[in-house]
């Protein structure tokens, strides 16, 4: 069904980023260890160890991934990017290539014979198991969508919800607009094509030439914007019931989904209210 929506200019369908603080390390203070001063020993610093696996979160973009593995494996930056072309990965035909969305988040073990190409190939492969399985092919198909696409839509999920419990929501207010016929204005696609992350989304920013401008440009991204996890792929096929097409994470532990406009505006402010708050300054 068709429906009018108020102009562009005026609308926010959300307004939250994600900043995501990584631990690489930590520093230990302790009390000061005395050493002999007959010792004439001198024993070489030991080398750091190299870490026998690698983490990837739920929600990290490919090029992070691609940095954390030049990291994880002691390569000069840029190294994993660059093996792509010749990786030979197992991508579904409408990801032309693009790895994005199918470096599955879990665990994975490193040896000395990692390689970027092997690690790459094992994220692939890990996706398309808990991707391309029964379950998943069903439940997209029943939403009229591919795989592909409900990776898609798991990875604006993975973004967008504030909370696990949100996941839900968060895809029924996609498949909702979808079907309206409205842009999505997901601030998380304008994030994507910046390569940044932050939850002030100015009027500027929603003229961007790029096709992930959602403001600008009907249905999907044309690939997905992170890589999600279980999760939100199980909230893509099985979208909580619900009218709702707006939603705003007002504060913390608070977001608010309507299918009124007026109400969303209203929610909004309060956001912008609580963004201009000493309390929100300091926590940025």
């Amino acid at each position: 069904m068709q429906m009018n929506t108020p102009p562009r200019s005026t609308i926010r369908l959300t307004r939250r980023g994600r900043l995501a603080l990584i631990a690489t390390g930590a520093v230990v203070a302790g009390t000061a260890v005395a050493v002999p001063l007959l010792s004439t020993e001198h024993k070489a610093p030991e080398a750091p160890k190299k870490p026998t696996a690698l983490v990837i979160p739920e929600g990290w973009r490919a090029s992070q991934i691609y940095e954390a593995v030049d990291k994880a494996l002691a390569l000069p930056a840029g190294t994993t990017r660059k093996t792509l072309p010749q990786a030979g990965l197992k991508l579904p035909e409408d990801a032309e290539g693009n790895p994005e969305g199918y470096l599955f988040p879990a665990t994975y073990p490193l040896d000395k014979k990692t390689t970027p190409r092997s690690l790459l190939a094992y994220m692939v492969d890990t996706a398309n198991k808990r991707f391309n399985g029964a379950p998943v092919t069903a439940g997209a198909q029943r939403n009229a969508m591919n795989v592909y696409q409900a990776v898609t839509i798991a990875s604006l999920v993975q973004a967008e919800a504030a909370t696990k419990a949100d996941m839900g929501k968060v895809a029924r207010v996609v498949f909702n607009r979808l079907e309206r016929g409205m842009p999505l204005q997901m601030d998380s696609t304008i994030n994507y094509a910046l390569n940044r992350s932050t939850v002030r989304t100015t009027e500027s920013d929603t003229r961007i030439e790029s096709p992930y401008n959602s403001y600008q440009r009907m249905g999907l991204p044309p690939t997905p914007i992170d890589n999600p996890g279980e999760e939100a792929m199980r909230a893509a096929i099985h979208p909580t019931p619900g009218d709702w097409l707006y939603f705003v994470t007002v504060k913390p532990g608070d977001t608010r989904f309507t299918a009124n406009y007026q109400e969303h505006q209203r929610n909004v402010a309060e956001f912008n209210r609580n963004q201009r708050s000493p309390s929100a300054k300091a926590a940025g």
